[in-house]
């Protein structure tokens, strides 16, 4: 079996990440599996760019320049939307044309048009469209936050700042229609909560749906380090409480609620909260955020190499998400696959990861003083490290999830 997934990029990213996984998990079940990709960034032999750098530059250049005039030039919004009216011809790479089947993964920013996928879908062969985030199911916007108009036709977007019915948004939701009329594809979501967005929405309740997670590399994550606190930056015989993210203060991961929950812990819970320290990687454009948190804390900035990545959830106890909304979060598997409990809030795919009391805390949306009590509970419970790393294995191992995946391709080649 020949399977080609379609990805703006092959590592930068989270879906990018999660697309590269599957290829890999796919390969190691026997499947001939490559990505092609709007920009690639790794050596690997299967993986190779969709078209030539000046077609993509442009591509990638037109449809901002268009979504940038409709939204009265607003930089802070302009990549919170995408519109697919210009892509590169896919279609016409030979790896595309002599796959038998066709996996989209995320293919904005100037890889796929909605006309680009038409051709696809032309081709004869099964199309699985994999959502990572809400935009198969909206007209322009990759998380839709409060606003419903998904659920009918889109229009007056806010992304937009527009008041107008029929805006941008409105027009290519008619587009996307259109599509899912005449090309028959199969969306699979990553999570449950993702999957039940789409069915309510008015693009894709009468669609196809399944519900695939991501494959992570389970096999990689240690439940007890072998490096020495010194060596990753922490302070030694402290209980570690783990929060990461790209960006730590993108509004979504809620981070001020997490220095609330922390602080709450703090006050309240002083004998826990005296053998701990809350340890923050990723990105932040205003680390100013960090000085009300009276939690003692380290800071270690963004964390590239996987070993260490490992080494740290490996040394932690609790791996902590305040994030609002989130499709399927990958710290809270990766901590689970090293043996971290996981705190966090239940609105999003948090619910595939954290199914019980065993395995995680589900705190009440939006209250910093229950994940307050969710960490002190970690800290203090007695967490069979092991246990937690062989249902992570069970539910989002790479063979479990390419077994899916293989299943549901069968069932579409029969089919055809």
């Amino acid at each position: 079996m020949k399977v080609v997934l379609l990805s703006h990029s092959d590592t930068r990213g989270g879906a990018a990440i999660v697309t590269r996984r599957l290829m890999d998990a796919l390969r190691a079940e026997g499947v001939d599996a490559r990505m092609v990709v709007f920009a690639k960034t790794s050596d690997s032999d299967n993986v190779s760019l969709a078209s030539t750098a000046m077609r993509r530059r442009v591509a990638f250049l037109a449809e901002r320049a268009d979504i940038f005039a409709h939204n009265g030039f607003n930089r802070a919004d302009l990549f919170k939307v995408s519109t697919a009216r210009t892509g590169v011809p896919v279609d016409r790479h030979p790896w595309v044309r002599e796959a038998d089947i066709v996996v989209l993964s995320w293919i904005n920013q100037g890889l796929l048009s909605l006309d680009g996928i038409a051709r696809i879908a032309a081709l004869g062969k099964p199309v699985v469209w994999t959502m990572h985030d809400m935009w198969c199911m909206t007209g322009i916007c990759h998380h839709a936050l409060d606003c419903t108009a998904y659920e009918r036709e889109c229009g007056r977007c806010p992304f937009l700042g527009s008041r107008r019915p029929n805006d941008l948004s409105h027009k290519t939701w008619r587009l996307k229609r259109r599509l899912y009329d005449e090309a028959p594809i199969t969306f699979v979501a990553v999570s449950r909560w993702l999957a039940d967005l789409a069915r309510r929405s008015s693009l894709l309740a009468n669609r196809p749906i399944e519900v695939i997670p991501n494959a992570f590399p389970v096999d990689r994550y240690i439940t007890r380090p072998t490096t020495s606190p010194a060596d990753l930056g922490l302070p030694a015989d402290r209980d570690i409480i783990l929060f990461g993210a790209a960006r730590l203060d993108d509004p979504i991961k809620g981070l001020d609620i997490a220095v609330d929950a922390l602080n709450h812990l703090h006050d309240d819970y002083p004998a826990v909260a005296a053998k701990a320290t809350a340890v923050f990687f990723g990105d932040i454009r205003n680390p100013e955020l960090f000085s009300r948190l009276r939690l003692d804390y380290r800071r270690l900035g963004p964390v590239y190499d996987p070993e260490r990545l490992h080494q740290l959830y490996a040394s932690a106890k609790v791996v902590l998400s305040t994030s609002l909304r989130e499709t399927l979060p990958t710290t809270l598997i990766e901590g689970q696959a090293a043996g971290c409990f996981p705190v966090t809030f239940g609105e999003g795919g948090q619910r595939d990861i954290v199914t019980g009391p065993a395995n995680g805390y589900i705190a009440r949306y939006m209250d910093a003083r229950d994940v307050a009590a969710g960490i002190a509970h970690g800290l203090t419970a007695i967490v069979d490290r092991d246990a937690l790393h062989a249902d992570v294995e069970r539910r989002f191992g790479r063979h479990a999830v390419a077994t899916r995946y293989i299943f549901l391709f069968n069932n579409l080649l029969s089919n055809k």
